[in-house]
């Protein structure tokens, strides 16, 4: 590994002979990806991390296998988080919730199912193609299956159905909503389509597991990077951790993962970039009487309106995450900034930080979930009887670049030894990560194994769902939250 140069004593001699290592500051999705990938393949890396645990940044619940969650990005948008949500199942197969998400269009919306269709035809024709290159690429089912739509019809004939205990077709998934959804407050047809759920616990779980057992990957817990200087070799990075104690290690590139703060290192490093960040926050509800198995549901709605998107995540034991794209549910005032030809990292309110860095009062917390539950509510009167069921899982996002719209994106270069990563969506992660390693390449710096692109992940392959599910349960209980939101789904569409 590195050596280190503490600055509290005696100072240590750096070893010029050690082998070519990766410094990656943050252990968010993003980082700890990288981390994963690149000692996957044979390279050293440290990552520093200032928490405690990895990955527990903003709210992930979904994979955006095709990005139907929103209308206005673009075709080809779309067609990136179908790859990259790909690669993210072979990578991390243990967090999938394997059930599909319902697209529904209220009539209170000027949007148009009919509009969604000729994406879905496009995103079925793409994955088909995916799967003739490679057919370990059928993640998400036989294509055909995809996507299934139900009219008006079909959903009054699946009314008369009782409810299953385990969903395993598109058209049981569509029962409950049948039964408890009023059917004339929608446009026909519905959509259902194979995006499936994703566990934050479980994905941080995979990533511990798999990053304690590395002997390539030196992972810095509460170490926060204060310091960056450039060297004709790679990057002298220098933190202070838990005790106040300040070191400095030396690395021959540099990985900025940082999250919401990736402007701050690029501050630190000289290297300006044009960003958006943006505070969001998704609520814990639990709903004790839920009648059934629910598939995800979305709502379409304008955006930044009362009529936003309402989006309902199921859990195990009847828990619920919620957003509510509206001004009072999941967005804020001023939550949305931008750098400034300053500083490359834009600046959210205070008490926003303070927020995603978990503190939260009471009184908040229940109003916002309170008002999330009554969003979903005029779509599923019988969620009225839901209850707060933890605390909001909360985090900023960051978007590269001019376009606050911007749902597909990974990793961008400084020079040859720097690199950064700006995922919008978690499942962009290991595109970013192949990106960075050719770009090791491309510099000469490293040379890696023929199958380096390969998406499944060298050190998580032993890995049982079982010691997955047992370890995310325990970081959701560390972290406050419902060992529920850690478990995997009960029922699956396509295991």
């Amino acid at each position: 590994m590195t050596d280190t140069i503490s600055l509290g004593g005696k100072e240590n001699v750096v070893n010029e002979n050690r082998p070519f290592t990766v410094g990656i500051v943050g252990g968010g999705v993003a980082g700890s990806t990288a981390a994963l990938k690149l000692a996957g393949v044979g390279i050293n890396t440290v990552l520093f991390e200032a928490g405690r645990s990895l990955v527990s940044g903003p709210p992930i619940c979904h994979l955006h296998a095709g990005g139907n969650l929103y209308r206005e990005i673009s075709e080809a948008q779309c067609i990136a988080l179908l790859e990259q949500s790909i690669a993210t199942v072979r990578a991390y197969p243990h967090a999938m919730n394997r059930r599909p998400t319902v697209i529904a269009v209220p009539v209170s919306d000027d949007g148009e199912p009919a509009h969604l269709l000729p994406r879905l035809e496009a995103l079925t024709a793409h994955y088909r193609k995916l799967i003739e290159d490679d057919a370990e690429n059928a993640v998400l089912g036989h294509p055909d299956q995809y996507f299934t739509l139900f009219f008006k019809a079909d959903m009054e004939h699946l009314a008369t159905q009782p409810l299953p205990s385990s969903p395993t077709t598109a058209q049981e998934w569509m029962i409950p909503l049948a039964h408890y959804m009023p059917l004339d407050n929608f446009k026909y047809p519905l959509v259902v389509v194979q995006e499936y759920g994703l566990s934050v616990f479980r994905l941080a779980a995979t990533a511990s597991l798999a990053l304690d057992q590395s002997p390539l990957c030196d992972v810095k817990f509460g170490h926060r990077v204060e310091a960056l200087t450039e060297t004709e070799n790679g990057w002298l990075v220098e933190s202070r951790d838990e005790n106040g104690e300040r070191c400095i290690e030396q690395v021959d590139y540099l990985v900025n993962a940082a999250g919401f703060r990736t402007g701050q290192l690029d501050d630190m490093a000289n290297t300006p970039r044009q960003r958006w960040v943006e505070y969001k926050a998704a609520y814990v509800a639990h709903w004790p009487s839920q009648p059934g198995l629910w598939p995800e549901v979305i709502v379409h709605g304008e955006r930044g309106t009362p009529n936003g998107m309402a989006q309902f995540t199921p859990y195990p034991q009847g828990f619920v995450q919620l957003h509510g794209m509206t001004q009072d549910i999941t967005l804020f005032d001023g939550g949305l900034v931008q750098s400034s030809s300053a500083s490359a990292q834009p600046l959210l309110p205070v008490d926003m930080v303070q927020k995603a860095d978990g503190d939260w009062s009471w009184d908040e917390i229940r109003e916002r979930t309170q008002r999330a539950i009554s969003h979903f509510t005029r779509w599923l009167p019988d969620f009225e009887q839901a209850e707060v069921g933890g605390r909001p899982l909360c985090g900023a996002q960051q978007i590269p670049g001019n376009d606050p719209t911007l749902r597909a994106a990974d990793a961008s270069f400084e020079g040859e030894r720097y690199a950064r990563i700006e995922l919008v969506k978690a499942s962009s992660a290991l595109q970013a990560a192949d990106r960075i390693l050719a770009h090791i390449e491309q510099q000469g710096l490293a040379s890696l194994p023929e199958d380096w692109q390969d998406p499944t992940l060298p050190l998580t392959l032993s890995q049982s769902a079982e010691e997955v599910v047992e370890k995310g349960k325990a970081l959701a209980f560390e972290r406050g939250y419902p060992e529920a939101l850690a478990m995997p789904f009960p029922a699956s569409l396509m295991v």
